[in-house]
Formats: structure tokens, sequence, C-alpha cells
């Protein structure tokens, strides 16, 4: 072999090594670009009390979320990921309770025709995966409400005397004092 062509093979290959780098490269940024469930946060104040909600914003994609994707009857973290969060820094009447101030994990079992709201009090959990309701501070049961339009991405809003977790179809109403 002469030594033209050994350094042709040798341009050959450094050539082809940066074009895989190129290639990993872009793949990487392009995977970086936004999670699926992207991580929100809900704030806002119901007489004098400050609240946050933490948590990740799953998308529809065309799914039925209701039943399906989220079972009935089933303990569901209400987001994506890590359990939502619910902290006030003042204790709160929830749907005709006392929760305490703090900060809780957020659950809640959807079915057809209510949904049942947990607070419990570990706050730092993945999922509902190890939900214990004897940890739960207060459990209420709420009635869903249908939208007139469909919601793609989860969200949480909080008004004055109410908080909604507002997803696909549904708006489950949360009365708060």
């Amino acid at each position: 072999m002469t030594q033209t062509k050994t350094f042709q093979i040798m341009g050959l290959h450094k050539k082809i090594y940066l074009f895989l780098i190129a290639l990993l490269t872009v793949t990487f940024v392009n995977a970086q670009d936004k999670p699926a469930s992207p991580a929100a946060v809900a704030t806002g104040k119901i007489n004098g009390a400050n609240i946050t909600i933490n948590y990740c914003s799953p998308s529809v994609k065309g799914r039925k979320i209701w039943g399906e994707l989220v079972p009935f009857n089933k303990v569901w973290r209400a987001g994506a990921n890590e359990a939502t969060t619910f902290e006030t820094d003042k204790d709160l009447i929830i749907e005709g309770s006392k929760l305490p101030a703090g900060k809780y994990s957020f659950f809640v079992i959807p079915n057809e025709k209510e949904c049942v709201i947990i607070f419990n009090k570990e706050a730092k959990q993945w999922g509902a995966y190890k939900y214990n309701d004897k940890e739960d501070q207060l459990r209420v049961t709420v009635k869903q409400q249908i939208a007139d339009s469909s919601i793609e991405s989860l969200v949480y809003k909080i008004n004055t005397n109410s908080i909604a977790l507002i997803w696909e179809k549904w708006i489950i109403p949360i009365s708060v004092k």
C-alpha cells in the first residue's frame, strides 16, 4: 500500500469519525429540547394563605385520559413523575374540612361521578408507588365538571376561593377557604 493511499484512508476515517460526533451531538441536543411532562408551578393566595402546587404537566397526545391513562378507582399522583405537592403557609378549610399549614403530596382517586382528593403527609415521594393511606392528613370528595373544550396539558389554577385541576375534558374544582 502506498503512502498516499494510507493518508486517503486515514482522511476518510477522520471524516467518518467527525460525522459520527456531529450526529451524536445533534441527537443529544434534540433529546434535551423539552421533557414529555415538564415541571410546572401554580402559586396564589386564598384568604391570606400562600399556596404553591408543584407538579409535572403531562399532555393528552391523542390519548383517552380519564378511565384509561388515569384508571378509575385508583390513586393517581395528580401529575407525572414525582407526586404533586401542595403547600400552604396557613391553615385552610378544604371542602369544609381543616387542612393544617404544611407541605403535602397531593393525590386524586377519580371515577365516573366524583373524585377523592387526598392530602398526604409524606410530601416527598415518586408517583403513587409507595402511597400509604395511613399518612393521609385529609380526604375530601368533589364532583368533576366537563369542560367545553379539551385542555392538552394538565394545569392547576388557584382562584380566590378554589383550586382547580384541569386536564383533557375534566375540571376538578376544590373549594378552599
